[in-house]
């Protein structure tokens, strides 16, 4: 397997595909590289580098006890690119991931960047707050906190059926899928998990989409109900100077069956353009 070293000496496992242009993604809570499989598979297959980490604390990667916070994040997202000395990259990012995009940019810039992809991302800001009315309460987050702290294991069982929309009828998505989203969360650490969540839920990107100065493809489901639209795409569509928004309808957070398909062929044209 393959890792390079942060400067903070974490160890963080990537898997680099493919030769040609290079395509980075960043992954949600609590998954890691995996979940993002086929879309490395296809880029690969039509003539791209397809590169994807697993986040500290997640998978593979070491499982730290501090440094489990946004910069730190995009800092070792930075590190993968500089490590392999990437070049006029596509940034692909899904819900946190998404974030880490957002705040690679905000504190990195664009100097490697060509494109990015903002997939069910969590920014601007996922909180209510008096600025961001529309968000989420913190009751929602504690909660989370506290299914994960108590039994993780069965708390990601159950999110696994809102993940993918599998409590709506004519749902596509499989046992199998729901069950590699438990095994892929069981692989993150109990602490970077818990700490991740205040990351993805009270981190303001506000000022990070503002300094996106290169094509951005924003992909949403519009029945997401884990990043309700509303408070995330609909926004950074207007912070983010040079935004393509594309909405699923029907869609939820994980995308499967048809609304991968149709998501797979926006990213793979979208990168190709």
């Amino acid at each position: 397997m393959t890792y390079f070293t942060t400067t903070d000496g974490t160890e963080i496992f990537y898997k680099d595909w493919g030769s040609g242009r290079p395509v980075v993604f960043s992954h949600g809570w609590p998954l890691n590289a995996d979940a993002w499989d086929d879309q490395l598979n296809l880029l690969a297959g039509e003539g791209f580098r397809a590169i994807a980490h697993d986040r500290r604390g997640h998978g593979r990667s070491a499982q730290t006890w501090d440094g489990n916070d946004m910069d730190t994040y995009a800092d070792d997202l930075a590190q993968l690119l500089e490590t392999l000395d990437l070049r006029d990259v596509v940034l692909v990012g899904h819900s946190t991931g998404g974030g880490e995009v957002a705040r690679y940019i905000g504190r990195h810039g664009t100097s490697r960047v060509a494109k990015a992809v903002l997939l069910g991302a969590v920014p601007p800001l996922m909180l209510r707050t008096d600025a961001n009315p529309e968000g989420l309460p913190i009751e929602v987050f504690d909660g989370i906190r506290a299914g994960v702290a108590a039994d993780r294991s069965q708390f990601y069982r159950d999110l696994s059926e809102s993940f993918y929309g599998a409590n709506r009828p004519g749902s596509a998505v499989s046992q199998g899928t729901r069950d590699a989203f438990w095994l892929m969360s069981m692989q993150a650490g109990l602490k970077p998990a818990l700490d991740c969540i205040k990351q993805f839920s009270e981190t303001d990107f506000t000022e990070d989409l503002k300094r996106i100065d290169v094509p951005t493809l924003i992909a949403h489901g519009d029945d997401d109900q884990i990043v309700p639209i509303a408070d995330s795409a609909l926004k950074s569509a207007e912070l983010v100077k040079d935004a393509t928004l594309k909405v699923y309808s029907g869609a939820p957070h994980g995308l499967v069956g048809a609304f991968k398909d149709a998501f797979d062929a926006d990213l793979l044209a979208f990168v190709r353009s």
